[in-house]
């Protein structure tokens, strides 16, 4: 089994009564890599997912898309020894292959933007866009109010409880655009999708969502040119790698009281200065 944690030198920016400080430090992150399942043979789909209990991950996905209903439906499950690592494993069916039921066609293909390799994934983005330049500037203090600017915004989880949201705010912290939906993956394809619909450049903006930092999001952010992305919760370790190879500059745990720079620190200004951070954000432990 994979590691399901490794180590991240960060730049932690702390918010304190009277003043504001940053230091960086060593944190303990989530490993997040894919996963591609095969049925006999065949390319069925490629999941990003925390290492560890993957045999039980692949029974739960057959079973909720309805290739299997029982266990005895699957007659073996092992790991590829074509690969050089432990992220592909290739099911056998008691009753061999089957079509896809009309059901799992949209959601597993939904699943399938992944390939096998962390890497090869952050190699191909930047061979399509290009390592991104950004000369955008933005203050802490403005990043970290931007969490309770998003969660104004977010009128459907107010009367439900039940959604994510993203959005799109100004170097000076106004709101440009913010959606929400069930999904956080969602939601920020609705932000950038605005911003290409309405002919609105969101390389000149900061895209904030209500969730954790995953690679999907900061290849979005990515893809879309988006040169600053941050987040309420935690990244993972490819959302870290991917951020640093492909020039975003990616905040973590963003909350009042403090914020962490995963990758490219020196777009964050802190109070008093117009100098931006400087440090190994992102690097090994």
């Amino acid at each position: 089994m994979g590691r399901r944690t490794d180590r991240r030198r960060l730049v932690q920016v702390t918010f304190g009564a009277d003043r504001v400080s940053a230091r960086g430090r060593s944190e303990t992150v989530a490993v997040e890599e894919p996963l591609e399942i095969r049925v006999g043979g065949e390319s069925l789909t490629v999941t990003m997912r925390l290492p560890g209990d993957d045999m039980e991950l692949v029974h739960g996905l057959l079973l909720s898309e309805g290739l299997i209903r029982h266990r005895e439906d699957l007659m073996v499950a092992r790991y590829c020894a074509d690969t050089d690592t432990m992220n592909v494993i290739d099911v056998t069916l008691a009753d061999g292959p089957r079509p896809l039921p009309v059901s799992a066609q949209r959601s597993l293909v939904m699943h399938g933007g992944c390939g096998l390799c962390g890497k090869a994934n952050i190699d191909a983005i930047t061979a399509s866009v290009g390592v991104l330049n950004s000369e955008l500037r933005v203050e802490a203090e403005v990043l970290r109010a931007l969490p309770g600017r998003l969660r104004a915004g977010q009128q459907t989880f107010d009367r439900t409880g039940g959604t994510h949201a993203a959005g799109l705010f100004t170097v000076t912290g106004e709101t440009v655009v913010i959606r929400e939906d069930v999904g956080r993956h969602n939601a920020v394809d609705k932000v950038l999708g605005w911003a290409l619909v309405n002919g609105h450049d969101a390389a000149n903006d900061v895209l904030q969502v209500s969730s954790r930092a995953s690679f999907e999001i900061v290849q979005k952010a990515a893809m879309a040119g988006v040169g600053v992305l941050s987040c309420v919760s935690a990244p993972s370790t490819l959302a870290i790698d991917a951020a640093i190879d492909t020039g975003v500059t990616l905040i973590a745990f963003s909350r009042e009281d403090r914020l962490t720079i995963c990758s490219h620190p020196d777009r964050v200004l802190l109070p008093g200065s117009r100098e931006p951070l400087h440090g190994a954000a992102g690097t090994g432990a």
